[in-house]
């Protein structure tokens, strides 16, 4: 961390935590990144890189020199445009997380990041409702702000319920609507026919992919 900032890095296959240090030299885990995601953004404003990464598993990223990036979003003013568009939509969803967690229960604050997970995976073409947890659960809980045994408890009761089944990082979500009542801190009654996916997730992903074939 606080590296000068030269490139930005967009996620081709794998996933990421990024954390930064607290005061006391501590991770504290900011968000986790998988395929499409661009890293270092951070750093665009102050030059210098403020969090760091960790691969979750095997891992791959393309390297996007930032003024070359500079140099094409001058020439092409769609290509500038979609950058800007993925800039607010970054910082708008770095900040609804931070938002949405502030005073919610251990269990919602879990929903609302498993349901986040379950749309991201949709807009990739994976299966919404079946995946893997590649973060460990002190990890989630460091995001979350949830101790591990928080973590652990939440989902032990969760699948006690028999809205989710869960084996060792395998997760499958069987009650959708109970799931999203839950994060929204509504009744299942009053979240049935509301189950849905963030069409956001789908044209943020597209912005990645447009901005990294421009490149080569």
């Amino acid at each position: 961390m606080e590296e000068p900032f030269a490139n930005l890095f967009v996620v081709r296959f794998g996933q990421f935590k990024t954390f930064s240090l607290n005061l006391s030299g501590e991770q504290q885990v900011v968000g986790f990144q998988m395929t499409g995601d661009m890293m270092g953004m951070d750093a665009i404003g102050t030059q210098y890189h403020q969090s760091a990464a960790i691969a979750l598993e095997d891992s791959e990223v393309c390297v996007l020199p930032f003024a070359r990036l500079e140099t094409l979003l001058a020439e092409l003013p769609t290509l500038q445009r979609h950058f800007h568009r993925l800039m607010s939509h970054e910082i708008n969803r770095e900040q609804s997380a931070m938002l949405s967690l502030q005073s919610m229960r251990a269990e919602q604050r879990f929903a609302i990041f498993l349901l986040s997970l379950s749309a991201r995976y949709a807009a990739r073409g994976y299966s919404p409702s079946r995946f893997q947890l590649r973060m460990s659960r002190k990890d989630i809980g460091n995001y979350l702000g949830l101790t591990v045994e928080s973590v652990s408890r939440v989902i032990l009761r969760l699948n006690q319920k028999g809205w989710l089944r869960v084996v060792r990082r395998e997760v499958e979500i069987l009650d959708f609507v109970s799931v999203e009542s839950l994060a929204k801190g509504l009744t299942r009654a009053e979240a049935i026919g509301s189950c849905r996916l963030q069409a956001e997730h789908h044209a943020a992903l597209a912005m990645h992919f447009d901005l990294v074939s421009c490149l080569h």
